[in-house]
C-alpha cells in the first residue's frame, strides 16, 4: 500500500518572504550543505584518507583561560541571573575602553555602543531600523548575505556591488545607477573581509564617507575580522573622520578572542542609530546571559589576548599560501583574516571546470581537500587557516600532505 506525501494544510500560510506557498519544495542545495554531504561520501568511500579540511570558517581553539576563568567565577553569581535587555553597563564600558586603547575612538558607553547576541543578529536587525518596502541595500559580493536577506523579509532590495581584484576587492561606489542610489539606505561593507582578506584604508573609508554623505545612505560595517589584520596596525571605520556621522561598525568578540559560540558582539557608532538597534534588539531578545557578557568584558579589557590570536592565523597563513604556490596557485597573503582567496584552477588532466563550485567538488572527491567555492565574482576557492592542529610540528605535516595530494594532480590555471 502506498501512500501520497500531501501538504500540511498550512502550507498555503507561509510568508512569501521564506517561499509561500511553495515552501520546503526548492531543489536547489546551497552550497555549504553540498560540501556536508561530498564529505560524507568521500569519507564512505575513502574511509583511509584523512580529510584535509580547509572550509571551517571558525576558530579552532579555546578561548583564553583569563576569559574562561571569569565566565565559570561569574555563572555562579545570584545576580547574573536575569534578563540583561539591552547590555550591562560594565560590558559597555569595556568595550568603549577597547576602542580606545586599540583604536584611538573615543565612544560614549552609554549611547554609542550597545551588545549584542553576536554579530549575525547585529546584521539582521539593522536593516529593521531603515528598510521599507522598495528601499535599497548595497551589499559587496562575495559576502555575508544576512543584512540583504533581512532586507528582502522587509520588502527592500539588495544591490550587489561584486569584489574584483583588480579593484583590491573593494566596491566601485561610483558604477551604482543613480536610481539605485536614489533609494538606497544602507551601504553594508566589511573590512577585513571575508573571504578575501582584503583590508581596507583610510583613503577608501573617506570615499565611503563622502559617498554616504552626498547619497544620505547609511554605513554599516562589519568589523569581525578586525583584530585578524596583518599589514600594520587594524584600522577601525570609526578611525577615519566623519565616520560616526554616517553609521555603525559591529564588532564580534569570535575570531579576535576565539569566543566562537559565545555570542557576544557589539554596535558603536552614531548615538541614534545605535538606540534604533538597542529598540529593535529590545523588541528581539532579553540580552546575552550576564556571565558571558562579564567574560566579554575581561576579554576587552586584555586586548593583547588578541595579538596571540593574529600571530597564530598570520604564521598558518604564511606556510598555506607557501604550500598552495608550491601545486599551482597564485596565492598571496592576505591582509586579514583567516581566510586565503585564490582563484579555481581551470581544469586537471581532461577534466574543465565550468566554476569555482565544481573545482571544489573534485578537490573533494579526487583527494579529500576541503575549501568553499565562491563564484560570484569570478571562480574563487576560500582556504582556512582554523584547520585542526595540536601544534605546528602537525601544521607542517599538514601542509606537505597537502602539496602532496594536491601537487600530484598537475592543476591547470
Amino acid at each position: 500500500m502506498s501512500t501520497t506525501q500531501q501538504d500540511p494544510w498550512f502550507q498555503s500560510l507561509f510568508a512569501d518572504r521564506i517561499g509561500g506557498v511553495n515552501y520546503g519544495k526548492g531543489t536547489e542545495i546551497y552550497k555549504f550543505e553540498k560540501i556536508k554531504r561530498a564529505k560524507r561520501a568521500v569519507l564512505a568511500t575513502h574511509p583511509e584518507r584523512q580529510l584535509l579540511d580547509f572550509g571551517i570558517g571558525e576558530n579552532d581553539d579555546m578561548a583564553d583561560p583569563i576569559i574562561r576563568e571569569v565566565g565559570k567565577r561569574e555563572i555562579d553569581k545570584l545576580e547574573n541571573r536575569g534578563y540583561a535587555d539591552n547590555g550591562i553597563q560594565s560590558f559597555k564600558e569595556a568595550a568603549a575602553g577597547f576602542m580606545k586603547k586599540v583604536f584611538g575612538v573615543t565612544l560614549d558607553p552609554a549611547t554609542e555602543v550597545n551588545h549584542a547576541i553576536g554579530s549575525k543578529p547585529a546584521l539582521a536587525m539593522l536593516p529593521a531600523c531603515f528598510i521599507n518596502p522598495g528601499d535599497v541595500t548595497l551589499m559587496t559580493v562575495p559576502g555575508y548575505p544576512v543584512a540583504g536577506t533581512h532586507t528582502k523579509y522587509y520588502g527592500g532590495e539588495v544591490h550587489n556591488l561584486p569584489l574584483l581584484e583588480e579593484n583590491g576587492f573593494r566596491p566601485d561606489l561610483n558604477s551604482i545607477p543613480a536610481d539605485i542610489k536614489k533609494r538606497a539606505k544602507l551601504l553594508v561593507l566589511n573590512y577585513p573581509n571575508s573571504p578575501t582578506g582584503a583590508v581596507a584604508s583610510r583613503d577608501f573609508y573617506k570615499h565611503v564617507i563622502d559617498f554616504a554623505l552626498t547619497n544620505r545612505i547609511v554605513v554599516v560595517q562589519d568589523a569581525a575580522h578586525i583584530l585578524l589584520t596583518f599589514d600594520g596596525p587594524p584600522l577601525s571605520f570609526l578611525q577615519v573622520e566623519g565616520a560616526k556621522e554616517v553609521g555603525v561598525e559591529i564588532h564580534s568578540m569570535s575570531k579576535g578572542f576565539n569566543m566562537i559560540g559565545w555570542r557576544m558582539a557589539f554596535v558603536c557608532g552614531h548615538p541614534t542609530i545605535v538606540q534604533a538597534f538597542a529598540d529593535v534588539k529590545d523588541n528581539s531578545d532579553s540580552g546575552q546571559f550576564m556571565a558571558i557578557q562579564q567574560a566579554a568584558r575581561a576579554a576587552l579589557e586584555h586586548p593583547e589576548l588578541g595579538d596571540r590570536v593574529r600571530e597564530k592565523y598570520r604564521r598558518r597563513l604564511h606556510k598555506l599560501v607557501s604550500a598552495l604556490n608550491q601545486v599551482g596557485f597564485k596565492a598571496k597573503m592576505p591582509g586579514g583574516s583567516y581566510f586565503l582567496y585564490a582563484r579555481a584552477p581551470k581544469s586537471c588532466g581532461g577534466k574543465t571546470f565550468a566554476n569555482a563550485e565544481e573545482a571544489s567538488q573534485f578537490l573533494i572527491q579526487e583527494q579529500s581537500v576541503i575549501c568553499v567555492p565562491w563564484d560570484n565574482a569570478g571562480p574563487y576557492l576560500r582556504f582556512s587557516a582554523t584547520y585542526l592542529a595540536a601544534d605546528e610540528v602537525e601544521e607542517d605535516r599538514l601542509m606537505a600532505e597537502t602539496v602532496r595530494r594536491l601537487g600530484r594532480l598537475q592543476l591547470r590555471f
